[in-house]
C-alpha cells in the first residue's frame, strides 16, 4: 500500500526530530547513566568536576 504525500511528509518530520534528539541527547544520556550508576568499588567517586579536570 503506497503512502500518500502527506503521510510521507509527516514521517519525514518525525524521523528528522528523532534523529536530532538522538544526535544531541546521546552523550548527555550516557553521562547521566554513568553518574547515576556510580563508580566501581576501589575507583574514586564520579563528580562533574572530576569529569572536567581529568
Amino acid at each position: 500500500m503506497p503512502l500518500t504525500p502527506g503521510a510521507k511528509d509527516r514521517l519525514r518530520i518525525v524521523f528528522s526530530v528523532v534523529k536530532t534528539v538522538f544526535h544531541w541527547g546521546f552523550i548527555p544520556g550516557v553521562l547521566y547513566l554513568g553518574f547515576t550508576k556510580g563508580s566501581e568499588p576501589g575507583v574514586p567517586p564520579l563528580s562533574f568536576m572530576s569529569l572536567l579536570w581529568q
